[in-house]
C-alpha cells in the first residue's frame, strides 16, 4: 500500500499540468485523491511512521499548491466579472464539449460536479443560519439549480438585452447571478426568506452584478408583468404551485412568455393546455415552455 500511495503522490508532485488555469477539473479530481487516500488526522506526528509521515508532508504540499491554483483562478473570474464585462474565461470554460456533456447527464444524486465548485468559488455563496429560514409544508426545502443546468437554461433561452429573466423561489440566488454574469439580460430573484435574498444582495453587490435584482416578497403577490422568461426548480406544490401558474397564465394572455423548470414541478407544468414545450418534458434537466399565441 505504502508503495501504490507514494508512486501516487510523485505522480501528482510531478504533473506540472496541473497547475494550469483550465485544468480545474482535473485538480478537483486530485484534491478529492488527496482527501480519501491523506485525510485530515488528529493523531500526533510521534505515532505515525516515519515513511507514512514524509508521505503526509508531500500530500499537503500539493494540497496547498492545487488548492492555490483554483483560488486564482476563481479570482480572475471574479475580476471579470467586477469589471463589468462577461466572464470570458467562465463562458469559455462552460462551452467546452466536456461542460455540454454534463449539462444533459446526471450524476450523483441530485447532480453536483465540478461546475458547481467553480461557481461556488468564483460566487462565494454564504448560507444563512438554519435558525433565520423559516418553511412551509408546500414550500419546498431549498436546494441549488446544478451549475451545468443553469447554463442549459443559459443556452436554451438565448437571452438577450430585451429579456428580463425572474427566477420563483431564488434562494441564494444563484441562477439571477449567474445570468447576469454571463448575458446582457436583467434578472430579478423573488424569495420569501429574507436570510437568502439579504445574502443574494450582498453577491451581487461584491460583484458589482446591477443587472441582478432581489425582492423579499410571496411570489403569489409579486408582480410578473416585466417578465419574459420564468425559471422554477420546484419552490413549491399544491395549491402555491396553482396559483402562481394562474398568475403566470394572466401574464402569457398580455404578453409572450417562456417558462424554464427543473424538477418535480416539470410534469406539473407540463399538463397546461397554455403552455407548449420545445422538447420533450423531464424532471432531471431543463425544460423550456413557450406560452401558445
Amino acid at each position: 500500500m505504502t508503495d501504490a500511495l507514494e508512486r501516487l503522490v510523485a505522480q501528482l508532485d510531478n504533473d506540472a499540468l496541473l497547475l494550469e488555469p483550465a485544468q480545474l477539473r482535473q485538480r478537483l479530481e486530485a484534491l478529492d485523491i488527496l482527501d480519501a487516500h491523506f485525510p485530515d488526522t488528529s493523531q500526533p506526528a510521534s505515532v505515525i511512521e516515519p515513511n507514512t509521515a514524509a508521505l503526509q508532508r508531500r500530500a499537503s504540499g500539493i494540497r496547498i499548491r492545487l488548492e492555490a491554483a483554483n483560488h486564482e483562478f476563481y479570482k480572475a473570474i471574479r475580476s471579470e466579472i467586477q469589471r463589468g464585462s462577461q466572464p470570458d474565461t467562465l463562458l469559455r470554460w462552460t462551452r467546452s464539449p466536456a461542460a455540454m456533456e454534463d449539462a444533459t447527464e446526471p450524476v450523483n444524486g441530485i447532480g453536483y460536479d465540478y461546475l458547481d465548485e467553480l461557481i461556488s468559488g468564483v460566487f462565494q455563496f454564504e448560507e444563512p443560519n438554519a435558525e433565520s429560514v423559516q418553511h412551509d409544508s408546500e414550500i419546498v426545502f431549498y436546494q441549488p439549480t446544478p451549475a451545468r443546468h443553469i447554463f442549459s437554461l443559459i443556452s436554451l433561452t438565448a437571452l438577450t438585452s430585451a429579456d428580463v429573466l425572474i427566477d420563483l423561489g431564488s434562494g441564494l440566488g444563484h441562477v439571477p447571478l449567474l445570468v447576469s454574469a454571463c448575458t446582457p439580460a436583467h434578472s430579478i430573484g423573488i424569495e420569501m426568506e429574507a436570510a437568502y435574498v439579504e445574502r443574494a444582495r450582498q453577491c451581487a453587490q461584491q460583484l458589482n452584478l446591477n443587472q441582478a435584482t432581489f425582492i423579499h416578497q410571496d411570489v403569489r403577490d409579486a408582480d410578473l408583468s416585466i417578465g419574459t422568461v420564468f425559471y422554477l426548480y420546484t419552490p413549491f406544490t399544491g395549491s402555491i404551485l396553482r396559483q402562481v401558474l394562474n398568475h403566470l397564465r394572466r401574464e402569457a394572455a398580455t404578453h409572450p412568455i417562456k417558462i424554464c423548470t427543473y424538477g418535480p414541478c416539470t410534469s406539473v407544468i407540463a399538463e397546461e393546455s397554455w403552455l407548449e414545450a420545445s422538447a420533450a418534458p423531464a424532471t432531471n434537466r431543463v425544460t423550456l415552455f413557450r406560452s401558445r399565441s
